[in-house]
């Protein structure tokens, strides 16, 4: 048998919301307006104090998809492909890149486990490479190739577990001797099933447990700008977890903010 070690992705991988990163792309696409975007930044400094509790999750959760009935999918993987050097550069954690790494070379499956859709979660990861595994949350998406409004898989609370236990009996992978990481409390049941739970940059709740349970407890606070690498592409550390930042980004959160207006 194999380990693996499961990285959630906003305040562990990268240093703020990934979602909420896509706003200037989107304001130059055309698709949001400057009052959307002072809102993002509003909520984007609340998600970074506070982080986002289970009720906040399923309101937007219950908001995406009725706002993203009928868009285009494709549309969605474009603009997040053209935007990610802009996007994901500046915001992953020098320690991530270290841990990542880490993992690799000791013969660990590195996986990004996200709530964000995987029409926008595969073509990023995909962009530079080095990811073993992802799992994401996917839409249903039509014929014509639009969003029907449902879901098929929400890669949230025990929808993580479900899909991580899959995994595990596909690829053999031992979860006792495994690693997971996140900075939620909404993140419990995927942190409970691994041998090795590790609270990142915590929030309130998750500290709390993390303390009680004797959980190893780690503070990421050095991000590093990816684009001012020029051999980035050459070192794989930095390209495992380049392609695990960009994979969170679902622009989706954005339109549900403007239409809270």
């Amino acid at each position: 048998m194999t380990a693996a070690a499961f990285f959630d992705l906003d305040k562990t991988i990268i240093a703020r919301s990934s979602t909420l990163a896509f706003g200037k792309p989107l304001f130059k696409a055309g698709f949001v307006n400057r009052r959307t975007l002072a809102k993002a930044a509003i909520a984007q400094m609340s998600y970074v104090m506070f982080g986002a509790d289970h009720d906040q999750m399923e309101m937007v959760r219950a908001q995406m998809l009725e706002l993203t009935k009928g868009w285009d999918a494709n549309e969605l993987r474009r603009l997040a492909a053209e935007s990610m050097e802009e996007v994901v550069a500046p915001l992953v954690y020098q320690e991530a890149l270290q841990l990542i790494g880490h993992h690799r070379e000791s013969g660990r499956r590195v996986v990004l486990i996200s709530s964000s859709p995987e029409e926008i979660v595969r073509p990023l990861a995909g962009y530079l490479g080095g990811i073993d595994e992802v799992i994401a949350t996917r839409s249903k998406v039509g014929a014509d190739g639009t969003y029907t409004g449902e879901v098929d898989f929400y890669a949230y609370g025990d929808g993580k577990v479900e899909a991580i236990r899959d995994l595990a009996e596909q690829s053999d992978i031992d979860l006792a001797a495994s690693f997971a990481y996140s900075d939620s409390v909404t993140d419990l049941p995927m942190l409970r099933i691994v041998g090795h739970p590790v609270a990142v940059n915590p929030d309130k709740e998750l500290r709390t447990v993390a303390e009680e349970e004797g959980w190893e407890i780690r503070e990421f606070a050095r991000p590093v700008d990816l684009g001012q690498d020029p051999d980035r592409h050459r070192r794989p550390a930095i390209s495992i977890v380049a392609g695990a930042a960009i994979a969170g980004a679902t622009a989706v959160w954005l339109w549900y903010r403007s239409r809270e207006a």
